[in-house]
């Protein structure tokens, strides 16, 4: 049954006061949270109707008291919906001279005489109901008997409407009030109890290793940090800051991102994102606080202090911090310290409980290499004792940056810089961000190919296989300077430019299965050092190759025309 046939037969039953004839529509399978067309549910109509009797049944039935209405106003869903096949009411008003005849436009009459017979006819007509619940209707109808219903059901005393409006908003001085009051400061205490437990049982840290890869050590500093916050052992006088060193591409702004997400839901106005090369000029402070008053630009306000006063408890990413001016850091410092920022207006924002998380690739270079040489010392140290305990092996890629290596190479590095002692005495935490191991090179492939994997399937019904042989071939593309960018390049180049040519030559039929495998793979190629050579004296290239997978299991190999390669083609001059 239709969501339209049912709520006529649900208006019908209200005002009959039948429940016998709902109970059986409901037996029969009938969706109870099918919307009408106007985007109402029947759950909401008992609501308005103060009809507590259907409300319980339909509760009963598993109706959703959280699902917020679709309808906005008589006048912006006849427009959107563009309703105009039935007549408008027509309203005869008697005045002492004459008598005039009000015709209500077509498209407004079908809405309006559709909302005022199904739904109810004692609501404002010029309001706004998007996003309204059956709790907010039942506040509305002033009927406690159904808010206490829907309450016990579940419903979110919290949930606010488009207006941004809760049910208490809406509610009259007496006992409908004093029971959202009371149902509000139980909800928040449960959700607080579930929040505890599920960041117990689903830790911060295994929340952002299913983002991102390898920077285990990065994700245990930020996952600490965040905890004594979250659970107040912190001094709430001072935000927390971070400084995330390392290269290009390896996961910095990405961890501040999924930090974001984690403590904020609506992470468009909890993460805020500046790039500091766009203040590189003494100038430009402008644009960090907002310009002074007499100024050009003065009643816009900064680009920092706008979104800070929207969020005051917002993750703040300041991107390549190396670039900005230092009269930027200069403003920094008082953010840092005191975790409050004075705008062009003169008006002050508080954000103490801001975090803040700065990026820059300062030291990056001297990072990496002493990465790159711890690995390789825990390496051969694994080798010489692997007769003894093979696990060794698998702890060559967990490595820890020394403490001496931190005060004597990198802080030296950064005061340099920064020029100053006090901005750097002012961030709790310098997190290091290390170049990718291979065991994280092959799940970054890995990822980059399914990615690919996925939009074959979605888009041309393309099944795309592959083995850890390609995974290691792919992997050898990894440049240190470039992080995963690299990598996604590689793949790129070397797979996904394979799949666009043979697609544009009509070599893909559609819902085929591809493979992509390693030319002349005898396992052997893979394990040829750098300093090997074949016979004609030129190191051994691996090549990936894609081929289809016919019905019968056999193999057949594309032959893809190559399109023009620019290194081989002659220019005249």
């Amino acid at each position: 049954m239709g969501a339209l046939q049912m709520l006529g037969l649900l208006s019908l039953y209200l005002l009959l006061d039948h429940i016998s004839p709902l109970s059986r529509l409901l037996q029969e399978g009938t969706d109870v949270n099918a919307r009408h067309k106007l985007g109402w549910t029947a759950l909401m109509v008992a609501a308005i109707s103060r009809n507590s009797s259907v409300v319980k049944a339909l509760l009963t039935a598993n109706a959703d008291p959280n699902l917020g209405d679709d309808f906005s106003s008589v006048y912006e869903i006849a427009k959107e919906k563009g309703l105009h096949s039935l007549e408008g009411k027509m309203f005869c008003v008697s005045l002492p001279s004459q008598t005039i005849l009000l015709f209500y436009n077509k498209w407004l009459g079908k809405v309006l005489v559709t909302r005022e017979d199904d739904f109810n006819n004692r609501l404002n007509i010029r309001a706004n109901f998007k996003g309204c619940t059956a709790l907010h209707y039942a506040v509305l109808a002033d009927d406690y008997l159904t808010v206490k219903l829907l309450l016990d059901a579940g419903a979110n005393p919290l949930q606010k409407n488009e207006m941004g409006h809760t049910p208490l908003d809406y509610a009259r001085e007496g006992e409908v009030m004093n029971l959202l009051r009371a149902s509000e400061a139980k909800f928040q205490e449960e959700q607080r109890r579930r929040e505890v437990e599920e960041r117990r049982r689903f830790p911060l840290e295994q929340r952002l290793k299913e983002h991102i890869i390898g920077q285990e050590s990065a994700i245990a500093t930020v996952g600490a940090a965040i905890r004594r916050k979250e659970n107040g052992w912190y001094d709430e006088e001072h935000p927390l800051v971070f400084l995330f060193l390392g290269s290009s591409g390896i996961g910095k702004t990405e961890l501040a991102k999924q930090t974001a997400k984690y403590i904020h839901k609506d992470v468009k106005k909890g993460f805020i994102r500046l790039d500091m090369s766009e203040f590189q000029e003494r100038h430009e402070v402008a644009k960090f606080i907002g310009s002074p008053p007499g100024y050009v630009g003065h009643e816009e306000g900064g680009q920092l202090t706008k979104k800070l006063r929207q969020c005051p408890n917002a993750v703040v990413l300041f991107d390549e911090v190396d670039k900005a001016h230092p009269d930027v850091l200069t403003i920094m410092l008082q953010l840092f310290d005191e975790g409050r920022l004075t705008d062009g207006k003169g008006k002050t924002i508080d954000c103490k409980d801001a975090i803040f998380i700065m990026t820059s690739n300062v030291a990056s270079e001297e990072i990496a290499q002493h990465a790159l040489q711890l690995r390789q010392e825990a390496m051969e140290m694994s080798k010489k004792r692997i007769a003894e305990n093979l696990e060794d092996v698998q702890m060559a890629d967990k490595i820890t940056i020394s403490k001496q290596f931190k005060e004597k190479v990198i802080r030296p590095i950064l005061k340099a810089h920064f020029r100053r002692d006090e901005f750097l005495g002012r961030i709790n935490e310098i997190v290091y961000f290390l170049p990718f191991c291979h065991s994280e090179l092959i799940q970054l492939v890995n990822k980059e190919l399914s990615f690919w994997a996925k939009k074959a399937k979605a888009r041309h019904n393309i099944t795309l296989l592959w083995d850890r042989e390609v995974m290691d071939v792919l992997a050898d593309g990894y440049n240190l300077h470039y992080g995963a960018r690299s990598i996604k390049h590689e793949v790129e180049r070397r797979v996904v430019n394979q799949l666009a040519a043979a697609y544009e030559q009509d070599l893909l039929p559609r819902g085929c299965t591809l493979r992509i495998t390693v030319e002349d793979s005898d396992k052997q190629l893979l394990k040829t050092t750098e300093g090997s050579s074949t016979s004609s004296g030129k190191s051994k290239v691996p090549t990936l190759r894609l081929e289809i997978v016919e019905k019968d299991s056999k193999a057949r190999k594309l032959e893809i025309q190559a399109p023009l390669n620019p290194e081989n083609i002659t220019y005249f001059l």
